[in-house]
């Protein structure tokens, strides 16, 4: 069994629902029948997905101790997209050390294309949505569709993950791969 845990913040959770959502044979949004997870066999489960929004959640959550944001709205953090990377891989390592999961994912989203990653014992994978929104400008459309493109991309390197394919997750736009091999 696989266990996975999200700590999500432009994502909203759907990260996590979505890998729940195959792991029990649901049908969510982008369900078992979304065709790049239609492949996933591996036993899976959801030991926990965080909505963490706010500078609070990650330090007294999270126990994380992250850059200074740009600004602050309402507690929620906001980075440019080079701290939003940083902050997504704390996440990521964070939520997994924390519930002793076998993957943490990790996502946050202020200006620019926000920040993903994918942590495993061995590696961390880190990209970005592939589109861009400012969460200052309040332009729903632009955050809605950036949510929408970090979800299937943040779902399509989890596939790729699993199924320990290092060449595919190589071909994606804006990677970096970090070893954490101790």
């Amino acid at each position: 069994m696989i266990k996975v845990a999200t700590a999500e913040c432009f994502t909203h959770g759907h990260i996590a629902r979505e890998i729940h959502a195959i792991s029990q044979g649901y049908d969510g949004e982008f369900g078992p029948n979304y065709p790049l997870l239609k492949n996933v066999t591996q036993d899976l489960t959801v030991v926990c997905g965080i909505f963490a929004p706010t500078l609070s959640a990650l330090q007294k959550v999270l126990k994380v101790d992250p850059p200074e944001p740009l600004k602050l709205i309402r507690g929620i953090k906001v980075y440019d997209e080079e701290n939003d990377k940083k902050v997504a891989v704390m996440m990521a390592e964070a939520v997994k050390d924390l519930l002793e999961a076998d993957m943490g994912i990790g996502t946050t989203a202020g200006i620019g294309r926000g920040g993903i990653a994918i942590s495993t014992d061995e590696y961390t994978v880190v990209t970005s949505s592939g589109f861009y929104a400012d969460i200052t400008t309040h332009d729903s459309s632009r955050l809605l569709k950036r949510q929408e493109c970090g979800i299937k991309k943040a779902l399509s390197i989890f596939r790729d993950v699993l199924n320990d394919n290092m060449g595919k997750i190589k071909e994606y736009e804006n990677i970096e791969i970090i070893n954490n091999e101790k």
